[in-house]
Formats: structure tokens, C-alpha cells, sequence
């Protein structure tokens, strides 16, 4: 019998807030985000794990606040001018005469600058004095580690988001058992998803435990 082509249908990526999943993991950088436009100097350092939703807030803070988008490897320092501005990935190499007119531009009327990375302003690269001065003084917040409520509650949007019912008993299994970040939390649904259909069986916690105990022997074989 011939196998039918799985068609993927994928839904336009959200960055609206009540798209967000919140947890104690996320909630101290949501409420910074929150004191916009009230950040000292006008500036927040946002950091955080690969994949723990760092730009979907920084993107509903960006069309909250009129922000321009600056790509960190060329920044157009004359199109910041008296507006807010979200650059991500900070931490992977800018500029230094660029992020320090940013920062101080930043307390300007009108201005406002949001700074995404995944390690704190401290770690940051910065050859220029001035520029260590105004990174340590940075308002900073940080997005933890996902939390069990963040992680479950981004496995039923996952779940969701491939039209999937998964049993309830499936979620505490995975939670105790998985690795705790939210890009395996979405290659795991993907992995259900795709063995679900080639076996012809409904997601279960048996089938979660094959997957994960598959990841288990890779490892160990890839450790050995």
C-alpha cells in the first residue's frame, strides 16, 4: 500500500501576547517589558536561553511601541533617531561606536532601545570604555530556564498548532522525563506528531517513552 505524502499545514507565526505562554520562569521579564516607557535611560537589556520566546516579547514590544527593527551586523544609526528601537542578538556581535550612540540616543524624547541576547550585559563583548560603563548600567532582564508550567503549556500550544488532542497523561510524562528547553519541546510534539502517523497508532504516553528512550540509546552510543 502506498504511503500518502504528509501535508504540513504551518500557521503564521504570532507575536501577540496572549500568544505568549507565561510562567514564574518568564514573568519578571514580562513585567519589565510592562514599565515601558519607563525604563531608566530609556534602555532594557532582555536575556535569556536559545528558544524561550526572547523575540516573540521583543517583537510584541517592538509593534507596541512603533519600534524599528535594526539588524545588529549594520545598523542604520540615522533611521533610530527619536524612536524606539529593538535589536536582537546583541551578544553575537555589534558594533561598538553603534551600540554606544544607541544607548545614549536612547534617553532622547521620543527615543527608546530594547536589546535581546542570551547572556547578561556583563558578558558582553565591549572594547570601547564607554561602552562597559553604559552596558553595566543597563536595565536588564532575564528569561529563565522554562519552568513545568511554561513547558506545558508550550507542548499544548505545539500540540495545538498540528490540530493534535494529546491525552492528558502525556504532559507529566514528558515534563519529568524531557529535556527542559522549548525548542525540544517542539522537536518532541514534531517527533509524536510524525510517528503517530507512520505507525498508524494515537500519541500516548507509550509512544512518548519510545521516543525518549530512543534519545536515551542515541546518547549513550554518541557518549560511548
Amino acid at each position: 500500500m502506498t504511503r500518502q505524502l504528509r501535508l504540513e499545514l504551518r500557521r503564521p507565526v504570532s507575536f501577540a501576547r496572549r500568544d505568549f505562554v507565561k510562567g514564574p520562569s518568564n514573568a519578571q521579564a514580562i513585567a519589565a517589558l510592562d514599565l515601558w516607557p519607563n525604563w531608566p535611560g530609556g534602555a532594557l537589556a532582555l536575556f535569556g536561553p536559545i528558544g524561550s520566546g526572547k523575540t516573540h516579547l521583543a517583537r510584541e514590544w517592538a509593534a507596541r511601541s512603533g519600534a524599528i527593527i535594526l539588524d545588529r551586523t549594520s545598523p542604520d544609526i540615522t533611521a533610530a533617531a527619536g524612536r524606539p528601537v529593538l535589536m536582537e542578538d546583541v551578544d553575537q556581535g555589534v558594533d561598538d561606536e553603534a551600540l554606544f550612540h544607541l544607548i545614549n540616543m536612547a534617553a532622547r524624547e521620543g527615543g527608546g532601545l530594547l536589546l535581546t541576547a542570551r547572556e547578561a550585559p556583563a558578558a558582553w563583548r565591549a572594547e570601547l570604555p564607554d561602552l562597559r560603563s553604559r552596558l553595566n548600567a543597563l536595565l536588564v532582564a532575564e528569561i529563565e530556564e522554562p519552568d513545568d508550567e511554561v513547558l506545558e503549556g508550550v507542548l499544548k500550544k505545539f500540540f495545538r498548532e498540528r490540530s493534535i488532542r494529546a491525552p492528558k497523561e502525556v504532559y507529566p510524562y514528558l515534563l519529568r522525563r524531557m529535556e527542559r528547553s522549548i525548542p525540544y519541546a517542539r522537536e518532541i510534539v514534531k517527533r509524536l506528531d510524525e510517528a503517530a502517523d507512520d505507525e498508524q497508532r494515537p500519541i500516548s504516553r507509550i509512544l512518548a517513552r519510545q521516543i525518549l528512550e530512543d534519545d536515551s540509546e542515541n546518547l549513550d552510543l554518541f557518549d560511548g
